[in-house]
């Protein structure tokens, strides 16, 4: 391939990429063209793209970027998996379409510029929170201390209200209120 071509094309994965910061790598060998379409179109409906790159272009498109974390998985039959979503959310869905196709292999993934490598660093990542959990998580721990003192702000003068108003019942009816 030319000098000319090969600059065109990394371009063109840069373009795709965009201010992508965060990508799957698996190996879709060992499946058929049907299941590599039935991926593809799973992955295309949650916003993913699925895109076969080759491997020296594809670590030239990543320079620089925070998915040059990958290049080191860059070996092999290649496919990237990225897109607008959270990669722990497309890690999660990933997981469960490859129940369906054991024959694919997960090969890493950048999350922050920081490498999950193999099988077992994509399964890691996918049990990380994603960016609304965790948001989620900082907003209730905000927010707990404050209700927590609500509470025991409100808890004592609830039962004195309670009292006030049997005292008050009481002696609507004209009944004697004892010490007790």
């Amino acid at each position: 391939m030319s000098k000319p071509m090969k600059d065109m094309m990394v371009s063109d994965y840069q373009s795709r990429l965009g201010d992508s910061s965060e990508a799957i790598v698996v190996s879709l060998r060992g499946i058929d063209a049907e299941g590599t379409e039935t991926v593809r179109s799973k992955m295309r409906q949650s916003a993913v793209s699925v895109a076969v790159m080759k491997n020296s272009l594809a670590r030239k498109a990543f320079e620089g970027t925070a998915l040059e974390a990958l290049n080191p998985v860059m070996k092999g039959q290649n496919a990237l998996i990225f897109g607008e979503r959270s990669v722990v959310e497309v890690a999660r869905e990933f997981i469960e379409l490859i129940k369906d196709f054991p024959d694919i292999e997960l090969k890493g993934a950048v999350l922050d510029g920081e490498l999950y490598e193999g099988d077992e660093g994509v399964k890691r990542l996918s049990q990380f929170p994603t960016r609304d959990e965790a948001l989620s998580d900082a907003v209730g721990l905000i927010l707990g201390p404050g209700r927590n003192l609500l509470g025991q702000i409100k808890g004592p003068g609830s039962n004195i209200a309670g009292l006030l108003k049997a005292i008050e019942d009481k002696l609507e009816k004209g009944e004697a209120i004892s010490k007790n």
